[in-house]
């Protein structure tokens, strides 16, 4: 017993120690044990507030006509037999500007978008169908509609052909 740890004690030091904290544990596992038992039985009041929001929401909605009048709805893809937009500027594609096959014109035309399909309208009337474009190309170039026509002579003259 020349170490100085076993002459104070030593092992009963450890032992010591080892009953300190079981006590120590024992003692927060009942205050544990005892908190839990006060909460039973007792609901939050936001868990009140949901179960009545749940409540209210599951009751049936009064009916209300709040659809836009026919006058101020705009028609759907398919109630359109097609759009139009103007295209002032030359239209370059593939590095390549578009002249119209018939005329030689490179520039006023109008972009003419109907059954997935894209055709270019020169100044002077005449047509031509434009496989380079499609309809995703027309629409991220394309403004909001401001009018819609029962004909497509309607159409044209709206738009200055």
């Amino acid at each position: 017993m020349t170490r100085a740890g076993q002459a104070k004690g030593g092992p009963k030091v450890f032992e010591w120690i080892r009953r300190r904290r079981g006590a120590e544990i024992s003692e927060m596992r009942r205050l544990h044990d005892e908190m839990w038992a006060g909460l039973e039985g007792q609901v939050p009041p936001e868990a009140e507030r949901m179960q009545a929001a749940m409540r209210a929401a599951s009751e049936p909605a009064a009916v209300v006509d709040d659809f836009l009048p026919p006058e101020l709805r705009v028609p759907s893809q398919d109630q359109l037999d097609g759009r139009m937009m103007p295209w002032k500027q030359p239209l370059v594609l593939d590095g390549e500007v578009v002249t119209c096959t018939e005329c030689g014109a490179y520039r006023d035309w109008l972009v003419l978008s109907t059954r997935d399909q894209i055709w270019l309208r020169c100044r002077v009337g005449h047509q031509q169908h434009e496989t380079r474009l499609d309809t995703a190309w027309y629409y991220r170039h394309a403004g909001p509609a401001d009018a819609t026509f029962s004909s497509f002579e309607d159409c044209l003259r709206h738009l200055g052909h």
